[in-house]
């Protein structure tokens, strides 16, 4: 399965609304645009990668912040509290089991439990 990732992004017109773009093994490859500050959360089970599509990341930690820039990737390990911040819009492919919900552990207006495919 071939996939684009400019014209599958181009279909998302909402913020921190993953989409699948395509599933192996149990994971899932999403895509998502992000603009502002997502909310404290953690994944005590899975480990979570980011992968810059276009635009800079702020990945922020209770101890630090990594700035992740396109074309660089961070994996954030399970149990680890962790808050995206995109100051402006930023394209990313995140990469984590099927099950993983993008609030973590914390039930919020932004948590997605059904994911659209593209």
């Amino acid at each position: 399965m071939k996939v684009n990732l400019a014209e599958k992004l181009a279909k998302i017109s909402t913020h921190w609304d993953p989409h699948v773009a395509a599933e192996l093994n149990g994971q899932c490859v999403k895509l998502a645009k992000l603009h502002g500050a997502f909310i404290w959360h953690k994944h005590d089970d899975e480990d979570e990668l980011f992968l810059v599509v276009k635009g800079s990341l702020r990945m922020a930690f209770r101890d630090r912040e990594e700035v992740i820039n396109e074309g660089e990737f961070i994996v954030v390990p399970k149990g680890v509290e962790h808050k995206p911040i995109a100051d402006k819009e930023v394209e990313v492919m995140l990469f984590e089991p099927k099950e993983t919900l993008n609030t973590g552990d914390q039930d919020h207006a932004l948590t997605k439990k059904q994911l659209k495919h593209i």
